[in-house]
């Protein structure tokens, strides 16, 4: 009786499906007639998606084509980069879909190529914001913008770090419901009219005009431009149903299906509650994580250098700190250098734009701020103190933000200074640890930035996400210390390295199409070539143990940063008092290794 009740509503599911398609039909058509190329993609994919689960896959692909080919249209008619990624994370389901048909093709035709079509398709819908802030800023579009709307930007922004440092004022005094939403209406109102403005701004420039954007990179392309001999590429894209894995070295390309995004999620937030949380956590606890996205590949990788494209959830993992499959107490970090990228195309570009720019020698180290009036450095400091927190952390909330002194910072700011010729320092510490400083040209001269302080996380509004600098100055009056992400973008700072050591630095709201949008892609729109950030809240007196070993091995030892993280990550995984991954597996390396 089971066996006939599953073949009735396998039935009945064909019948719907065949329904389905008849009205899809007669959708296409009313679509083309009026011009409607928005539903006229979503008929194509509702109906390569009801192929594709009839096995009919060659037909779902010419569909899913026909959609896809709408929609880089469609995106290309919206001026506005933030309207245009709300517009492309909508339709991230017909890339997933092209995708997943492509590999579908690959199980059955192995020979054909289908697997680097996929794997060219899942890279081309990443970061691409990012790929085009980095080609525009390249162009300098700016520099023929018109004036005029340029100084709207320049008094927009600064009425809008205005308004946002009144909220915080207003958040830490009495106030009321409405005060609160009256000021957050604000904000929005004038981070919205800040979009359109930047939009008038690239129409308004010629050299924006006559703009062309690179064309993705195919799979040989990135072969030849990214990859050596000792490089690989892992590329993870989460589906519903399934999800796939790329596996791309100099001269081949090997795929594999992994489980469902839900079942590899669940196996994320158990490793990353128990390594995150606890300096009692040990590598063993991510191994069954390790099981589901390591185990099926550990023996290609050999001691090579990896470059991880994350996807979903994946883009929260320490992969230095996963345990290999075969030796569940042994990090991969110990046999692998790991790269982290939005994007493989990322490194295409970085060395596309910065093969010529010059590179400066100065280290700026920008640490200790002055967060409050108890603050001894204060002439006259308040008596009621405030104890400093164990972390690089802080209380986020509408009912109140305290900033509390990091005392480790500069211990950390002192011992990385000490490394560096005196003629190529640029301390900035205490009361010269303000906005001024980094929103300052002569910043553009450094070769390495080096933040030591509190870094807040917005994960709704993620332009809304700060560094915090010194809220008073010499003489004990405010002032706003917040530099912004939306600052942060307009920043030129040409750095080989910029460095955020403080918490949850790497992460950002996962918006589908861009990945992570936070303080980290935000530097690297700012011309970075590499960004050191933090995946979970660090403890100021490792973190500040990690930094003194990881710059005494580049400045000194002459490593590269990624060698240089590497090397004293082990160092820390190797000692008696540091060994617990919640220490030092927190921090990655993003952009270009060379």
């Amino acid at each position: 009786m089971a066996r006939l009740t599953g073949l009735i509503l396998l039935f009945q599911c064909l019948a719907v499906s065949t329904t389905l398609l008849v009205r899809l039909s007669y959708a296409l058509p009313v679509s083309n007639v009026v011009g409607d190329k928005a539903q006229e993609a979503l008929s194509l994919y509702n109906r390569a998606e009801l192929e594709r689960d009839r096995g009919n896959f060659d037909t779902a692909l010419t569909q899913i084509e026909d959609a896809i080919a709408i929609v880089e249209n469609l995106r290309t008619t919206i001026p506005s980069p933030k309207l245009r990624a709300s517009y492309f994370a909508t339709v991230q389901g017909y890339y997933q879909l092209y995708s997943d048909l492509l590999m579908q093709l690959h199980w059955q035709n192995p020979d054909q190529g289908y697997d680097a079509q996929a794997w060219e398709i899942s890279d081309r819908t990443r970061a691409r914001n990012l790929i085009e802030h980095l080609t525009e800023a390249g162009a300098n579009i700016r520099a023929s913008a018109n004036p005029k709307l340029l100084e709207q930007e320049r008094n927009l922004l600064q009425q809008l770090n205005s308004i946002n440092h009144q909220k915080y004022q207003l958040l830490n005094r009495q106030y009321t419901e409405q005060e609160l939403n009256e000021i957050n209406q604000k904000i929005a109102t004038n981070l919205a009219q800040l979009d359109q403005l930047k939009t008038q701004i690239r129409l308004s420039s010629p050299r924006y005009a006559a703009l062309k954007y690179p064309p993705p990179l195919t799979l040989q392309e990135f072969q030849q431009q990214v990859l050596d001999e000792d490089t690989i590429l892992l590329e993870y894209a989460l589906g519903e149903e399934r999800s796939y894995l790329w596996v791309v070295t100099k001269h081949s390309i090997t795929s594999y299906q992994l489980p469902k995004r839900s079942e590899i999620e669940s196996a994320v937030q158990n490793f990353r509650q128990s390594i995150a949380k606890s300096n009692a956590a040990n590598i063993d606890s991510g191994i069954s994580l390790s099981r589901i996205i390591l185990a099926p590949i550990v023996s290609q990788l050999g001691n090579k250098r990896l470059l991880i494209v994350g996807d979903g959830a994946l883009q929260y993992v320490p992969f230095a700190a996963l345990p290999i499959p075969s030796s569940p107490t042994t990090p991969l970090l110990a046999r692998n250098e790991i790269i982290t990228l939005p994007s493989a195309s990322l490194i295409a570009i970085q060395r596309q734009q910065f093969k010529n720019r010059p590179i400066a020698k100065n280290v700026a180290v920008i640490a200790d701020p002055v967060f409050t009036l108890n603050d001894p450095r204060l002439p006259n400091p308040a008596k009621n103190s405030a104890q400093s927190l164990p972390t690089k952390d802080l209380e986020l909330g509408e009912e109140g933000v305290i900033f509390n002194r990091l005392p480790y910072t500069r211990i950390e700011a002192e011992k990385i200074l000490a490394f560096v010729p005196e003629n190529q320092r640029l301390p900035a510490l205490d009361f010269e640890a303000e906005r001024s400083t980094v929103t300052n040209p002569n910043l553009a001269e450094s070769k390495i930035i080096h933040f030591a302080t509190h870094m807040v996380l917005d994960p709704i509004q993620p332009e809304l996400s700060e560094i915090v600098l010194s809220l008073y100055d010499r003489n004990g009056k405010p002032q706003d210390g917040f530099l912004r992400l939306y600052e942060i973008f307009n920043l030129n700072l040409p750095a080989e390295l910029v460095v955020l050591s403080g918490s949850e630095t790497s992460l950002g709201k996962d918006v589908k199409g861009e990945g992570l949008i936070g303080l980290a892609k935000g530097f690297l729109s700012a011309g970075a070539k590499q960004v050191v950030g933090s995946l979970w809240s660090v403890n100021d007196a490792a973190t500040s143990e990690l930094m003194a070993k990881f710059y005494q091995k580049m400045l000194q030892g002459g490593q590269k940063p990624v060698t240089a993280l590497r090397e004293a990550q082990l160092e820390m995984w190797n000692s008696g008092q540091w060994q617990s991954p919640y220490y030092w597996a927190a921090f990655t390396v993003q952009g270009d290794w060379q």
